[in-house]
């Protein structure tokens, strides 16, 4: 079975930066994303990658602030949050499934890591 385990979340200012890391175990499918919820809002696409490191896909929300890259042999893949703003609180959450940016396309999920950016 899959499992997806995110870490990195906390506190951080705005403008400022945090990394969050999602381990992975089991087979786990071709690409791996990542999607946040804010409270009372709907769950968004950020950002996907394939293992392989062929290709990434960010949302127009983060494109040139987030960097999302993929380490198949830690089977580990990252979020570096780079100038966070102050409406992005939120959870963020780990994916695998077909690479795209809808959350159907994912299979299985990780519980997810909260990130609150200060003002």
């Amino acid at each position: 079975q899959v499992q997806l385990v995110e870490s990195g979340g906390g506190l951080v200012q705005a403008g400022g930066s945090l990394r969050l890391s999602c381990a992975a175990s089991g087979r786990t499918s071709s690409a791996m994303a990542w999607f946040r919820q804010a409270p009372g809002k709907e769950r968004e696409f950020v950002a996907a990658s394939s293992w392989s490191g062929g290709g990434t896909y960010d949302a127009d929300s983060v494109k040139g602030r987030f960097n999302i890259s993929a380490d198949n042999f830690k089977k580990t893949v990252y979020l570096q949050m780079n100038s966070l703003k102050p409406e992005e609180p939120a959870r963020y959450y780990c994916a695998t499934g077909r690479y795209g940016a809808i959350s159907r396309e994912y299979t299985y999920w990780g519980q997810g890591t909260q990130v609150t950016v200060s003002s």
